[in-house]
């Protein structure tokens, strides 16, 4: 059996791949952060609860109406998007221009109300949701097995955060989104709905969330309290790659689940905390973080 530093390769190879996965979903919620935060300076404590959405309107869907994964791929995001769109409506919008911490605690109040109604509905104990049968089953690579819907979660997550990048960093949309935010007066000058465009980018930032708690459905158990045990990890990521910075937060994203992973292998009480120890050095040495821009 091969040995790695006196660890055997396919456990090595199993972490790694858990690591992957786990980075995957960390980098679509860091996203999808960064995106609110580097455009819309608003601090959302709720994205937490629209990972959870996400994940909750899925499993509901299916054993209400049948609905299936696909469908509910792009429907459950699109719901939670809307919710969003709301949210900024309504309550967001009253506070803008204000401080950070008003957003912080706004959002953190809807993240609370959301999981405390879904709590008293469908407890904490957590629902099942059957993974499609497309992915059941794996292919053997000679040094681990692959389970073909962990493969389906990074690939599809990778191409949805480049995705995401390119068209903000890339496109004229994306040009629009910037500069919109930057110097509103300047674009409703030139016709531009910059009210619309803010809310929805909010609503996009947190179909990010739901779309990964589509793809987290079938891999984890879904209960209202599974967003708050993901989102201060997803934080301290974003912390990590710099506020606001998109491709920090894919990269940081990726990089930091397999870190957890390997800490899990060589140190495993580690595991937990590793993140929060890399984000305290970097905060230290680099107060921007490793992709954000010096003040």
């Amino acid at each position: 059996m091969t040995m790695i530093f006196g660890v055997p390769m396919a456990v090595l190879s199993g972490q790694l791949l858990i690591g992957v996965i786990n980075g995957a979903f960390y980098a679509l919620l860091s996203l999808g952060l960064a995106v609110i935060f580097g455009l819309l300076k608003i601090i959302n404590f709720a994205h937490g609860a629209m990972y959870m959405l996400g994940a909750m309107i899925t499993v509901i869907m299916f054993d209400a109406l049948g609905i299936n994964y696909w469908v509910a791929l792009f429907l459950a995001p699109v719901l939670v998007g809307i919710a969003g769109m709301l949210i900024e409506y309504f309550l967001l919008r009253r506070i803008a221009g204000q401080d950070h911490i008003y957003s912080l605690l706004l959002t953190f109040g809807v993240a609370l109300i959301i999981q405390g109604v879904l709590t008293n509905i469908y407890g904490v104990s957590g629902l099942r949701y059957v993974m499609p049968d497309v992915f059941k089953g794996g292919v053997n690579l000679g040094f681990m097995f692959m389970p073909y819907y962990r493969a389906w979660v990074i690939v599809v997550a990778l191409l949805v955060c480049f995705g995401t990048w390119y068209m903000i960093e890339k496109t004229k949309l994306g040009a629009y989104l910037r500069a919109g935010t930057e110097d509103s007066q300047l674009m409703q000058g030139f016709g531009i709905n910059v009210p619309l465009l803010v809310s929805l980018t909010y609503g996009f930032g947190v179909m990010l969330a739901a779309f990964a708690g589509v793809l987290a459905a079938p891999i984890y158990s879904v209960t209202p309290v599974m967003g708050s045990h993901i989102l201060i990890v997803v934080f301290a990521v974003v912390v990590i790659g710099g506020m606001g910075s998109i491709g920090g937060a894919i990269i940081t994203g990726i990089f930091m689940g397999v870190v957890e992973g390997l800490t899990k292998t060589f140190y495993p009480p580690a595991s937990s905390a590793v993140i929060f120890l890399v984000m305290v050095v970097v905060l230290m040495i680099r107060p921007s973080g490793l992709f954000g821009k010096e003040a």
